[in-house]
C-alpha cells in the first residue's frame, strides 16, 4: 500500500514559501521537505487539484512545481500511485559504513560519532563490589540465558517504580539495548514485513531492522513533542507488523513524548495490531529534574497488543558496560527467548552483578552523570551560538544529543571537511531510514565541556569551507560507528 500525505498536512509542513515565482518556491519547499525526510521517500503527494486548494495557488503553479521536481529526480509518477516522493541517485544513505569496527583515533581528533558517556566516579567501586559477590555464582557452567535473578529483580523493581508493574519472569538480560532490538526484530519480523520507525532514528537500529528483512517506513519526528498525527496516520495506512520507537529523549532529536502522546500512539498500535519495540536507552537521563512520563508499555496494559521494551545501563553509566534487557509480557517471552538463543547464550555474570548494583545503589553516580551532561550540553549550545549562529537546534531536556539543522543540505560534505579539522561527525543521512536528512547533523554532548567547545570552534571554519566548496575530494574514511 502506498502511503499518502493530505494536502492540509503538506501545507502545514511548507509554511510560508517563496512566491516569486510561486512554482519555483513551491518546488524548492517540497524538495527541502523530501531531502530532510519530513516528506518520506515513497509517500504519495496530494493531487494537483487538492494541493491547489490547500495552498490557494493556481493549478499551473502546482503542475509546474511537480514537473520541476520530476525533472530533478525528487518526484516520480507511478501508474495508480500518483506523484511519489523520491531521492535522486547518490542522495540515499548507506547504513553499513558506520557499523565498521570502532578503532582508537589519533591524538587531537574529537570523535562526535558516538553518543556514549565516559565512566564516572563510583563505577570502579561497583565493579569491586561485584567481584566480591561473584563467588556465589561460580557453582554452575556460567550460562544464564535469561539473566541472573538478582539483576532481573532489580530491573523489575525499576519498572515498577516508574509505574509499570513487572515481574522478573517478564525480563530477559541481554548484551546491550541493541541486542534487545535485534532479538525483538528476529522474534517479530520476517522477510518483507513492514516496520515503521521514526525518521531520523538510531542508525544501528536501522541496520538491525533491515537485516531482519523488514521493509522500513519512516515517519517524521515532530517538532512539537505532543504531535502524533504523522505516526498515527502512517500506522493506519501501512498496518506494519512492528514499530521501532524511542519515546524517551529520542536519539538523535532529543524529543520526549508526553503521556498523552504515548496513549494516542498506543491506541493506534492497538487498532492495527502492531507491536512496538520501545527503546528506552535514554529514559534515565532527564536533565532538568522533571518528572518522566510513564513507560510506553504502561499505556498498553489493557489493550489488545502489549509491547516489547528494551533498555540498558550503557547510556546512563558507561558504554563499556554491555548489559541491557528486554521487558515483555510473559506470553511473548518464549518467542523472544528462542530468538535470543539463536544469537547468544547469555552475558557476563560479573557485569550483570555490576548492573544490578548500579540500578539499586547508583543514584549518586547517576546524579553526577546528569550534572556533567547538563554542563556539556550548555557548553555545546553556547559554542554553536558563537561559531555557527546560522545552525538551528533546540535545547533538549534530557538524553545525550543535539540535532542541528544546517542552512543548506550539506552535512555529508561537512563530514569530510570536519575531519580535516580533526572532528569526526556522522552525517544526517546516517539517521535516515529512507534517505534524506542531509540538512542535519548530530552533536552528542557526552564529551567534557571544554572538548565540545573546542570541537564546535573547529567546525566553524569547516562549515565555511564546505559552503565555499561543497564537494571536495573526500579523505579516506576513518573506520568508526554511530552509537
Amino acid at each position: 500500500m502506498t502511503r499518502h500525505l493530505a494536502a492540509s498536512r503538506v501545507a502545514t509542513l511548507l509554511g510560508d514559501f517563496d512566491r516569486s515565482p510561486a512554482y519555483r518556491g513551491l518546488a524548492e519547499g517540497l524538495r527541502v521537505l523530501i531531502t530532510d525526510g519530513r516528506v518520506p521517500v515513497g509517500v504519495r503527494l496530494p493531487s494537483e487539484r487538492d494541493l491547489t486548494e490547500a495552498l490557494e495557488v493556481s493549478r499551473t503553479t502546482v503542475a509546474r512545481a511537480y514537473a520541476e521536481l520530476r525533472d530533478h529526480g525528487f518526484l516520480v509518477s507511478r501508474q495508480g500511485s500518483g506523484s511519489v516522493a523520491h531521492l535522486p541517485a547518490g542522495r540515499r544513505a548507506g547504513h553499513g559504513d558506520h557499523l565498521l569496527r570502532l578503532t582508537e583515533h589519533p591524538d587531537g581528533k574529537v570523535d562526535l560519532t558516538c553518543a556514549a558517556p565516559l565512566p564516572g566516579p563510583g563505577l570502579l567501586a561497583a565493579y569491586e563490589r561485584a567481584v566480591a559477590e561473584l563467588p556465589r555464582h561460580l557453582a554452575g557452567p556460567g550460562y544464564f540465558p535469561s539473566g541472573l535473578l538478582v539483576l532481573r529483580e532489580a530491573i523489575a523493581e525499576a519498572y515498577a517504580a516508574r509505574g509499570l508493574p513487572t515481574s522478573p519472569e517478564e525480563v530477559m538480560v541481554v548484551p546491550g539495548a541493541q541486542a534487545g532490538v535485534a532479538i525483538a526484530a528476529r522474534a517479530l519480523l520476517g522477510p518483507g514485513d513492514r516496520a515503521v520507525t521514526q525518521s531520523p532514528t538510531y542508525p544501528n537500529a536501522i541496520a538491525t531492522l533491515t537485516g531482519s528483512g523488514a521493509r522500513l517506513v519512516g515517519v517524521e519526528v515532530p517538532h512539537d513533542d505532543a504531535d502524533t498525527e504523522a505516526m498515527t496516520t502512517t500506522l493506519r495506512q501501512v498496518v506494519p507488523r512492528a514499530a521501532y520507537l524511542i519515546p524517551d529523549f529520542h536519539n538523535p532529536t532529543g524529543a520526549l513524548l508526553p503521556d498523552e502522546g504515548r496513549a494516542r500512539v498506543a491506541d493506534a498500535l492497538a487498532r492495527t495490531r502492531t507491536t512496538a519495540i520501545v527503546d528506552e536507552s535514554m529514559a534515565m537521563l532527564p536533565l532538568e529534574g522533571q518528572a518522566m512520563p510513564l513507560p510506553f508499555a504502561a499505556h498498553a496494559r489493557d489493550r489488545v497488543v502489549e509491547h516489547v521494551s528494551v533498555g540498558s545501563v550503557s547510556k546512563p553509566f558507561w558504554g563499556g558496560l554491555r548489559i541491557g534487557w528486554v521487558r515483555a509480557p510473559a506470553a511473548r517471552m518464549d518467542a523472544l527467548f528462542r530468538a535470543r538463543l539463536s544469537l547468544d547464550l547469555g552475558t557476563s555474570p560479573l557485569e550483570q552483578l555490576v548492573a544490578a548494583d548500579l540500578l539499586r545503589d547508583g543514584a549518586d553516580l547517576l546524579a553526577h552523570r546528569r550534572e556533567q551532561l547538563r554542563v556539556s550540553r550548555d557548553a555545546a549550545l553556547a559554542a554553536l551560538a558563537e561559531h555557527l549562529p546560522d545552525w538551528r537546534t533546540t535545547r533538549p531536556t534530557g538524553g545525550l544529543n543535539l540535532w542541528c539543522e544546517l542552512p543548506r543540505a550539506l552535512s555529508t560534505a561537512l563530514v569530510s571537511r570536519a575531519e580535516r579539522h580533526d572532528v569526526l561527525l556522522a552525517s544526517g543521512p546516517s539517521f535516515a531510514p529512507e534517505g534524506g536528512l542531509d540538512r542535519f547533523v548530530r552533536i552528542p554532548f557526552t564529551q567534557p565541556a571544554h572538548v565540545l567547545a573546542e570541537a564546535v570552534a573547529r567546525l566553524g571554519p569547516a562549515w565555511r569551507e564546505t559552503l565555499a566548496d561543497p564537494y571536495p575530494r573526500p579523505l579516506r574514511a576513518t573506520p568508526g560507528l554511530v552509537a
